[in-house]
């Protein structure tokens, strides 16, 4: 067998080897955001769907966003009475693996009853807003920007009213900017909306 065969096979070894380490290694991570994510559990549900309209649900939220608030959370960012204090002990690789494990999780259909004459108001004024150019349409987000669709009405009016107040400003600037251009029967439409989306 000739040495360039040799070499050509050696690769392929060691790339199928670290295929299966980085398969095996995600695994474990997600693994271990799910024994990691009991404490989490009382308020966002042990999947991660929310059962309480005071908390958000992060489930098949997007890691990234997880992981960034986490920190923000960890590092004074951004302030909650609940949340600062249970980020400070978090290690990088718990919060990389709590985001793992959450954002694998699938949204349950929320059972918030809104009102068909405020969803259509609020449809309307995210069209408006132009709000699909960050979230993405559908809502779903990507990387830093959360998914919102389906979220905890009673959450997205909390975080709405927080930006347009100023009170959380970790959003370099785009969420409290466009508060400012929302009426508080503007944000409960809009909240409607988006917890009626699926």
């Amino acid at each position: 067998m000739s040495g360039a065969r040799l070499i050509g096979l050696s690769l392929v070894g060691l790339i199928g080897f670290l295929a299966g380490t980085l398969v095996d290694a995600g695994a474990q991570d997600l693994a271990q955001g799910q024994e990691k994510s009991k404490v989490c559990a009382p308020c966002h549900g042990a999947d991660g769907n929310s059962v309480s309209g005071a908390f958000p649900s992060l489930a098949s939220q997007t890691a990234r966003y997880i992981y960034l608030e986490l920190k923000d959370f960890k590092e004074g960012r951004r302030n909650d009475p609940v949340m600062s204090p249970m980020a400070t002990p978090l290690s990088r690789d718990d919060m990389l693996d709590l985001a793992e494990y959450f954002s694998a999780q699938t949204l349950k259909a929320s059972p918030y009853e809104a009102d068909p004459a405020k969803v259509a108001l609020g449809e309307a004024k995210v069209k408006e807003t132009l709000c699909t150019m960050c979230h993405l349409g559908g809502f779903m987000g990507q990387n830093e920007i959360p998914r919102v669709a389906g979220q905890q009405h009673d959450y997205i009016v909390k975080q709405l009213l927080a930006f347009k107040a100023r009170t959380r400003t970790n959003d370099g600037g785009n969420m409290t900017s466009v508060a400012q251009t929302l009426s508080p029967e503007d944000i409960e439409a809009i909240a409607q909306y988006l917890a009626s989306l699926y």
